[in-house]
């Protein structure tokens, strides 16, 4: 596994405090200060060896906003649709509602273009609190979607993906972790 770009980009990221939440503003994860292409090249390739051991599958699940540059790249290499679940409504029939909470925010997503049957991954730039991820894992199921695998380039701090794994019988696998300590980002081995 080569991510050493992506490894290389953690260093001297400004973290900022939300409350008691340590936020990390990192391209990937917010499109600040801006992305590279070869960072967001080598995240979208090793995403991609990962994704291509749960083929076949129907389409490429993102969420607003920071998977879509993941995602567009990953569904234009594979051939493979993608769609994005939304932070705005547009009140289509069969729109769902997902209620989220995050570490620092509560708000409604809202999932269009996926039906009972699809067979789909869930692609994503951040796991942390894993407030949206069990959101959306728990209205994909409800809805009759089936989920092979969920990817994701970075893991911020807990074993929160363990627990999301056991709870939904799903597979996460993450690229990079990282945490937060003593006010900098420590690279971890996943």
């Amino acid at each position: 596994m080569s991510i050493n770009v992506l490894k290389k980009s953690f260093e001297n990221v400004p973290i900022v405090k939300k409350g008691d939440y340590d936020y990390v503003i990192h391209p990937i994860t917010d499109g600040v200060p801006y992305i590279e292409p070869g960072l967001l090249g080598e995240v979208v390739q090793e995403i991609k060896k990962r994704v291509e051991t749960v083929l076949p599958f129907d389409k490429i699940v993102t969420i607003e906003a920071m998977g879509i540059p993941i995602a567009s790249v990953l569904s234009m290499e594979m051939k493979i649709p993608f769609t994005i679940i939304r932070k705005r409504s547009y009140s289509l029939p069969g729109e769902v509602i997902v209620k989220q909470e995050t570490g620092y925010s509560k708000s409604n997503l809202y999932i269009n273009g996926l039906s009972k049957g699809d067979k789909v991954v869930i692609v994503d730039d951040v796991l942390s609190t894993g407030g949206t991820l069990r959101a959306v894992l728990s209205s994909l199921k409800q809805m009759g979607v089936i989920v092979k695998g969920v990817f994701i380039a970075v893991s911020k701090g807990g074993d929160v993906s363990k627990e999301i794994e056991k709870e939904f019988n799903i597979s996460i696998d993450t690229v990079i972790g990282i945490d937060v300590v003593n006010g900098r980002v420590v690279v971890k081995n996943i």
